[in-house]
């Protein structure tokens, strides 16, 4: 039995440029540079999965997100970790489903007809990377901390990702109506693949430049002071100066901001600092020598 033997179709284009991208990812408030807009754009344009490297928190799984906000497109996402396997990325029968049809069925009844009928759509539960590639809409298929499964997680990640099809022996091939928009996350924990990393283009992100941060913080907290927004993004950046275990992220910038705005602050001097400093420093050794470092009364 075969299903959806079509070839993947390119479908409708998620974007027409890459000033196109830079202008819807605006509108859902991810402020895109120019080298994540050409490349957002190159690689919907070319069918290739994207690969996003970089520290936790700089807005790897965000742009993600606003790359489906902005299209329309269903996010479908796979969170990658260690011990991953084929059964949690892919699909899987219930088990608990067939044993109970077996058990109901008649005992003069032939096993392989029992057997086709338990292997079927019906006992079929669909995994994210399944689930991706049957969708015939606009999806953004999110494959987030690669680096964190098993290397054994690539070799399953090369054959969906080269022809966008998954073979179940018990059903047939299915094959890709519309190819999602892949977007692959790492953090750069281990080296991934240079086979993976062939099949896809690459973007490096890092903490952006002070006033692309302001904006960020002034685009998704309304009511904030540009100055204030402009020292809280300083005082940031001298955090991820320092030796700590969790640098801050943009995300963490933006809940520092949110939380002066929740108490009525509207400076961030060194008492507002020592007050607020968990929002941003979730580790006890990196506040002390936050404190120690900035000279705050602690």
């Amino acid at each position: 039995m075969m299903l959806e033997m079509n070839a993947a179709g390119d479908g409708e284009a998620l974007f027409a440029s890459p000033a196109d991208v830079d202008r819807r990812l605006a509108e859902v408030d991810y402020l895109a540079d120019e080298a994540i807009a050409t490349t957002v754009f190159l690689a919907q344009a070319l069918g290739k999965p994207l690969l996003v490297e970089g520290p936790a928190g700089v807005g790897k799984t965000e742009l993600a997100k606003a790359v489906a906000a902005a299209t329309g497109a269903e996010l479908i996402r796979l969170q990658c970790y260690e011990g991953l396997d084929e059964a949690r990325a892919l699909y899987e029968f219930n088990y608990k489903k067939q044993l109970l049809a077996i058990q109901a069925a008649r005992e003069d009844r032939a096993w392989q007809q029992t057997h086709d009928d338990i292997f079927s759509e019906e006992f079929l539960l669909e995994r994210p990377l399944l689930a991706a590639i049957r969708r015939t809409g606009p999806t953004v298929l999110l494959i987030d901390e690669a680096d964190k499964a098993d290397v054994e997680v690539e070799g399953m990640l090369l054959e969906v990702l080269s022809d966008f099809q998954v073979t179940i022996p018990e059903l047939g091939t299915v094959a890709a109506v519309r190819r999602p928009f892949v977007l692959i996350t790492s953090n750069a924990a281990r080296e991934l693949s240079e086979a993976l990393k062939r099949r896809c283009l690459y973007l490096h992100l890092d903490y952006p430049e002070p006033e692309r941060e302001r904006d960020i913080v002034l685009a998704q907290v309304p009511g904030i002071e540009a100055a204030l927004a402009e020292q809280l993004v300083r005082t940031v950046g001298t955090l991820r100066e320092l030796e700590v275990k969790k640098a801050p992220s943009i995300a963490e910038t933006v809940d520092w901001a949110r939380t002066l705005l929740a108490l009525g602050l509207d400076e961030l001097d060194e008492a507002a600092v020592a007050r607020t400093l968990g929002v941003v420093l979730k580790h006890v050794s990196d506040q002390e020598r936050a404190v120690k470092e900035l000279g705050l009364r602690g």
